[in-house]
Protein backbone atom coordinates (compact mmCIF):
# COMPACT_ATOMS: atom_id res chain seq x y z
CA UNK A 1 0.00 0.00 0.00
CA UNK A 2 2.86 2.39 0.74
CA UNK A 3 4.43 1.56 -2.64
CA UNK A 4 1.11 2.22 -4.36
CA UNK A 5 0.73 5.51 -2.52
CA UNK A 6 4.19 6.58 -3.68
CA UNK A 7 3.43 5.68 -7.29
CA UNK A 8 0.08 7.46 -7.65
CA UNK A 9 -0.71 11.19 -7.76
CA UNK A 10 -2.51 12.33 -4.63
CA UNK A 11 -5.64 13.37 -6.54
CA UNK A 12 -6.08 9.93 -8.13
CA UNK A 13 -9.24 8.30 -6.76
CA UNK A 14 -7.47 5.00 -6.14
CA UNK A 15 -4.75 6.87 -4.22
CA UNK A 16 -7.43 8.48 -2.05
CA UNK A 17 -8.91 5.12 -1.10
CA UNK A 18 -5.46 3.56 -0.73
CA UNK A 19 -4.54 6.18 1.86
CA UNK A 20 -7.71 5.39 3.79
CA UNK A 21 -7.10 1.66 3.63
CA UNK A 22 -3.49 2.04 4.73
CA UNK A 23 -4.68 3.87 7.85
CA UNK A 24 -7.21 1.11 8.55
CA UNK A 25 -4.63 -1.65 8.05
CA UNK A 26 -2.14 0.05 10.35
CA UNK A 27 -4.85 0.50 13.01
CA UNK A 28 -5.87 -3.17 12.86
CA UNK A 29 -2.23 -4.35 12.87
CA UNK A 30 -1.55 -2.19 15.91
CA UNK A 31 -4.32 -3.95 17.81
CA UNK A 32 -3.51 -7.53 16.88
CA UNK A 33 -1.36 -8.06 19.95
CA UNK A 34 -2.96 -5.69 22.46
CA UNK A 35 -5.89 -7.87 23.54
CA UNK A 36 -8.46 -6.30 21.23
CA UNK A 37 -9.11 -9.55 19.38
CA UNK A 38 -10.36 -12.81 20.80
CA UNK A 39 -8.14 -14.83 18.43
CA UNK A 40 -5.28 -12.63 17.16
CA UNK A 41 -4.06 -15.28 14.70
CA UNK A 42 -7.51 -15.60 13.11
CA UNK A 43 -7.95 -11.82 13.03
CA UNK A 44 -4.56 -11.49 11.35
CA UNK A 45 -5.48 -14.10 8.74
CA UNK A 46 -8.78 -12.35 8.03
CA UNK A 47 -6.93 -9.05 7.63
CA UNK A 48 -4.49 -10.64 5.14
CA UNK A 49 -7.25 -12.34 3.12
CA UNK A 50 -9.13 -9.06 3.07
CA UNK A 51 -6.12 -7.12 1.75
CA UNK A 52 -5.38 -9.70 -0.96
CA UNK A 53 -8.79 -9.01 -2.51
CA UNK A 54 -7.93 -5.33 -2.88
CA UNK A 55 -4.49 -6.04 -4.32
CA UNK A 56 -6.00 -8.49 -6.80
CA UNK A 57 -8.35 -5.76 -8.04
CA UNK A 58 -5.48 -3.28 -8.37
CA UNK A 59 -3.34 -5.83 -10.21
CA UNK A 60 -6.17 -6.64 -12.62
CA UNK A 61 -6.79 -2.98 -13.44
CA UNK A 62 -3.05 -2.31 -13.85
CA UNK A 63 -2.74 -5.24 -16.27
CA UNK A 64 -5.68 -4.01 -18.36
CA UNK A 65 -7.94 -6.80 -17.14
CA UNK A 66 -11.43 -6.43 -15.70
CA UNK A 67 -11.46 -6.15 -11.92
CA UNK A 68 -14.59 -7.28 -10.05
CA UNK A 69 -17.68 -5.21 -10.86
CA UNK A 70 -17.65 -3.65 -7.40
CA UNK A 71 -14.27 -2.04 -8.12
CA UNK A 72 -14.85 -0.94 -11.72
CA UNK A 73 -16.55 2.40 -10.94
CA UNK A 74 -13.56 3.54 -8.87
CA UNK A 75 -11.01 2.54 -11.51
CA UNK A 76 -13.09 4.00 -14.35
CA UNK A 77 -13.78 7.36 -12.64
CA UNK A 78 -10.57 7.70 -10.65
CA UNK A 79 -9.54 10.89 -12.51
CA UNK A 80 -12.97 12.47 -13.00
CA UNK A 81 -12.78 16.16 -12.00
CA UNK A 82 -16.41 16.20 -10.86
CA UNK A 83 -15.93 13.53 -8.18
CA UNK A 84 -14.97 14.68 -4.68
CA UNK A 85 -12.19 12.85 -2.77
CA UNK A 86 -14.69 11.74 -0.12
CA UNK A 87 -16.71 10.02 -2.85
CA UNK A 88 -13.60 8.11 -3.97
CA UNK A 89 -12.92 7.04 -0.39
CA UNK A 90 -16.48 5.84 0.23
CA UNK A 91 -16.71 4.05 -3.14
CA UNK A 92 -13.54 2.11 -2.30
CA UNK A 93 -14.78 1.31 1.18
CA UNK A 94 -18.10 0.19 -0.29
CA UNK A 95 -16.38 -2.22 -2.70
CA UNK A 96 -13.99 -3.56 -0.11
CA UNK A 97 -16.53 -3.99 2.69
CA UNK A 98 -19.60 -4.92 0.68
CA UNK A 99 -17.93 -7.51 -1.54
CA UNK A 100 -14.35 -8.29 -0.51
CA UNK A 101 -14.99 -8.67 3.20
CA UNK A 102 -17.64 -11.34 2.67
CA UNK A 103 -15.28 -13.34 0.44
CA UNK A 104 -12.37 -12.78 2.83
CA UNK A 105 -14.40 -14.44 5.58
CA UNK A 106 -14.80 -17.49 3.33
CA UNK A 107 -11.09 -17.46 2.46
CA UNK A 108 -10.20 -17.33 6.15
CA UNK A 109 -12.58 -20.16 7.07
CA UNK A 110 -10.99 -22.36 4.42
CA UNK A 111 -7.45 -21.56 5.58
CA UNK A 112 -8.25 -22.10 9.27
CA UNK A 113 -10.74 -24.92 8.64
CA UNK A 114 -13.37 -23.25 10.81
CA UNK A 115 -16.96 -22.08 10.58
CA UNK A 116 -17.82 -18.38 10.15
CA UNK A 117 -19.21 -18.36 13.70
CA UNK A 118 -15.66 -18.82 14.99
CA UNK A 119 -14.72 -15.47 13.42
CA UNK A 120 -17.82 -13.50 14.39
CA UNK A 121 -16.47 -11.82 17.53
CA UNK A 122 -13.29 -10.63 15.84
CA UNK A 123 -15.23 -9.68 12.70
CA UNK A 124 -17.29 -7.33 14.87
CA UNK A 125 -14.18 -5.95 16.56
CA UNK A 126 -12.52 -5.24 13.22
CA UNK A 127 -15.79 -3.56 12.25
CA UNK A 128 -15.49 -1.37 15.31
CA UNK A 129 -12.06 -0.20 14.16
CA UNK A 130 -13.48 0.57 10.71
CA UNK A 131 -16.38 2.55 12.14
CA UNK A 132 -14.15 4.68 14.34
CA UNK A 133 -11.90 5.45 11.39
CA UNK A 134 -14.81 6.26 9.08
CA UNK A 135 -15.69 9.32 11.15
CA UNK A 136 -12.09 10.54 10.97
CA UNK A 137 -12.08 9.98 7.21
CA UNK A 138 -15.28 11.96 6.73
CA UNK A 139 -13.93 14.80 8.87
CA UNK A 140 -10.63 14.89 6.97
CA UNK A 141 -12.09 14.75 3.46
CA UNK A 142 -15.37 16.63 3.97
CA UNK A 143 -15.36 20.26 2.77
CA UNK A 144 -15.57 22.86 5.50
CA UNK A 145 -18.93 24.15 6.79
CA UNK A 146 -18.46 27.40 4.89
CA UNK A 147 -18.90 25.56 1.57
CA UNK A 148 -21.17 22.69 2.60
CA UNK A 149 -24.68 22.73 4.01
CA UNK A 150 -27.56 20.32 4.41
CA UNK A 151 -28.84 21.10 0.90
CA UNK A 152 -25.50 20.35 -0.77
CA UNK A 153 -25.63 17.32 -3.11
CA UNK A 154 -22.47 15.87 -1.53
CA UNK A 155 -24.08 15.94 1.92
CA UNK A 156 -27.11 14.11 0.58
CA UNK A 157 -25.02 11.56 -1.33
CA UNK A 158 -22.67 10.53 1.46
CA UNK A 159 -25.50 10.48 3.98
CA UNK A 160 -27.21 7.77 1.95
CA UNK A 161 -24.46 5.20 2.57
CA UNK A 162 -23.68 3.45 5.87
CA UNK A 163 -20.54 1.51 6.72
CA UNK A 164 -22.35 -0.33 9.52
CA UNK A 165 -25.06 -1.55 7.14
CA UNK A 166 -22.46 -2.55 4.54
CA UNK A 167 -20.57 -4.52 7.19
CA UNK A 168 -23.76 -6.22 8.39
CA UNK A 169 -24.58 -7.12 4.79
CA UNK A 170 -21.11 -8.57 4.30
CA UNK A 171 -21.55 -10.86 7.31
CA UNK A 172 -24.94 -12.08 6.09
CA UNK A 173 -23.48 -12.67 2.61
CA UNK A 174 -20.53 -14.59 4.06
CA UNK A 175 -22.82 -16.88 6.06
CA UNK A 176 -25.07 -17.47 3.06
CA UNK A 177 -22.14 -18.26 0.78
CA UNK A 178 -20.63 -20.61 3.35
CA UNK A 179 -23.91 -22.48 3.66
CA UNK A 180 -23.98 -23.20 -0.10
CA UNK A 181 -20.25 -23.74 -0.56
CA UNK A 182 -20.82 -27.31 -1.77
CA UNK A 183 -23.12 -26.04 -4.53
CA UNK A 184 -20.68 -24.37 -6.93
CA UNK A 185 -23.28 -23.10 -9.39
CA UNK A 186 -25.31 -21.46 -6.63
CA UNK A 187 -22.18 -20.05 -5.02
CA UNK A 188 -20.99 -18.54 -8.30
CA UNK A 189 -24.35 -16.94 -8.98
CA UNK A 190 -24.59 -15.45 -5.48
CA UNK A 191 -21.07 -14.01 -5.75
CA UNK A 192 -21.84 -12.50 -9.16
CA UNK A 193 -25.02 -10.90 -7.86
CA UNK A 194 -23.27 -9.59 -4.75
CA UNK A 195 -20.50 -8.13 -6.91
CA UNK A 196 -22.96 -6.47 -9.29
CA UNK A 197 -25.09 -5.03 -6.49
CA UNK A 198 -22.12 -3.54 -4.67
CA UNK A 199 -20.83 -2.18 -7.97
CA UNK A 200 -24.14 -0.41 -8.59
CA UNK A 201 -23.91 1.29 -5.20
CA UNK A 202 -20.33 2.32 -6.01
CA UNK A 203 -21.44 3.85 -9.30
CA UNK A 204 -24.03 5.92 -7.45
CA UNK A 205 -21.52 7.05 -4.85
CA UNK A 206 -19.29 8.33 -7.66
CA UNK A 207 -21.97 10.45 -9.32
CA UNK A 208 -20.12 13.56 -10.55
CA UNK A 209 -21.35 16.65 -8.70
CA UNK A 210 -21.30 20.34 -9.64
CA UNK A 211 -18.39 22.22 -8.13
Amino acid sequence: MRALAAALPAEDGVAVFNGVYLAVTEAVAGRIGDGTFQDPAAAGELDRCFARRYFAAVDAATAGLRPPACWRPLFQLRRHPGVHPLQFALAGINAHIGHDLALAVLDTCRVLECEPAALETDFERIGGVLTSLEERIRERLMPGPDVLDVADPLTHLIGSWSLDKARDGAWVAARALWSVRRLPDVTEELIERLDAGVGLVGRMLLTPLPS
